[in-house]
């Protein structure tokens, strides 16, 4: 287990050692119609979405430890050099950045070491499987010139936008709570005895990575794993980040100083298929609001108050003056009859070029800013990690010291890192 002074010498010494790739990017730009020299890490299922949303530029290597879906991407990308492990592909240079589309527990060592070789990272949700991972990629973007950016898409869509709009010019008066919910849980349930043989082409080894050695089945992969605390943290870990990115842009928060959680009783190995989490966020202008996460068969009072529409998963917004209820496609003032003739404001917040296309522009220099670049990411996922840790440590109510990044509770603190099988390293 990392401790407080192994991380605060290792994000030292990586911060200082951070330089660019091939081109100095941000610093003087690229030149004109270069393309970036990418390779991705992870090249099925999700993996295969992020490689068709930078398949614009060149893609020099391919890296999937399963050498099936390897092969699958390399019939479209032929001159791409193929790898099952990324530590050899990032080793092997000629990259200008790396997308990683692992299991969440290959996210950080994967980023880190792109990072660390000077290289622009897009990673995908959650930034890291652990607080300790999360503030060691913060740590090594600061100062540095890599562009960066979390795979929380959504943030891109023009709703998420007009709902920031709404918040911000006071349609609904001072935001005095929020609500965040989805249905479902990913819950791994015991752990499978017997010991089927990995498929053909996968390399199981590769795939566990910083994990913990154990045999194969398909109770973890290829998507099962997020329902196991050695490669995911449930549905809190792998759907907040989506969710709860919209208060944290519309209201500024900077992070939780308390949070309680309600729950099942916690398991050694697998997520729990529902959670109720209560944060209390910090603003960065200054005071604080409370947000409520829920997940599998939870959701806030409203709707059995009857004061909300039929709804899947969403956001609401609390205010002096209403309701704001969102998705990622869509979202209503609420009570609809206080709001009729309501005249919306206009748009301030300029559509996005693209998830994808953001990453790529900052990388080359161009004047755009990557919208879920690392410094705020890392804050998001600390927060989504930290309800985790909660239920894990017993479902206890905790402070969190952000600035010492401590609980102050012994059990708890020991979820905020994990040891990594031999081998591996962040």
């Amino acid at each position: 287990m990392a401790t407080r002074r192994q991380f605060l010498k290792a994000t030292a010494a990586s911060a200082a050692a951070i330089t660019i790739g091939r081109y100095t990017g941000l610093a003087h730009g690229y030149p004109a119609n270069a393309k970036l020299r990418l390779g991705v890490v992870g090249v099925g299922g999700r993996g295969g979405d992020n490689l068709n949303g930078v398949a614009g530029e060149e893609i020099a290597a391919l890296c999937d430890v399963d050498g099936s879906a390897l092969a699958t991407a390399a019939e479209r990308f032929p001159l791409a050099k193929k790898f099952a492990d990324f530590r050899r592909m990032i080793e092997a240079g000629g990259l200008d950045g790396v997308v990683v589309s692992t299991p969440d527990h290959t996210h950080a060592p994967a980023a880190a070491m792109a990072l660390r070789a000077g290289l622009h990272v897009y990673c995908e949700k959650p930034l890291t499987h652990s607080i300790y991972e999360c503030r060691t990629l913060l740590a090594l973007t600061k100062g540095s010139k890599a562009a960066t950016q979390l795979g929380t898409q959504i943030h891109s869509n023009d709703n998420y936008r007009r709902v920031v709009e709404l918040v911000r010019a006071g349609a609904i008066g001072e935001v005095t709570e929020v609500h965040v919910w989805v249905g479902g849980g990913y819950c791994g349930g015991e752990r499978p005895t017997d010991k089927p043989a990995p498929p053909v082409g996968l390399d199981w080894d590769l795939w566990l990575g910083p994990a913990p050695q154990r045999d194969y089945h398909a109770a973890y992969a290829p998507f099962a794993w997020r329902g196991w605390w050695d490669y995911g943290n449930g549905t809190l870990g792998d759907m907040a980040c989506h969710h709860m990115d919209l208060p944290f842009w519309a209201l500024e928060l900077v992070g939780p100083t308390k949070l309680a959680v309600e729950g099942p009783p916690p398991h050694a190995d697998a997520c729990p298929p529902w959670l109720i989490v209560k944060y209390v966020m910090t603003k960065r202008a200054g005071g604080s609001v409370p947000l409520t996460w829920y997940h599998g068969d939870k959701r806030p009072h409203h709707f059995a108050d009857k004061l909300l529409p039929e709804w899947g998963n969403g956001t609401l917004f609390v205010g002096a003056k209403g309701m704001l209820l969102a998705d990622y496609d869509r979202n209503v003032l609420l009570p609809e009859k206080q709001f009729e003739g309501f005249a919306r404001p206009a748009a301030t917040i300029a559509s996005s070029p693209g998830h994808y296309a953001e990453w790529i522009g900052q990388a080359k220099g161009e004047s755009i800013v990557a919208t879920c670049r690392f410094e705020y990411a890392a804050p998001l996922t600390e927060a989504v990690l930290l309800g985790c840790v909660a239920h894990r440590a017993g479902n206890l109510a905790l402070s969190w010291d952000a600035a010492k990044g401590t609980t102050g509770n012994p059990t708890a603190d020991a979820f905020l890192a994990r040891p990594y099988r031999a081998g591996w390293s962040l």
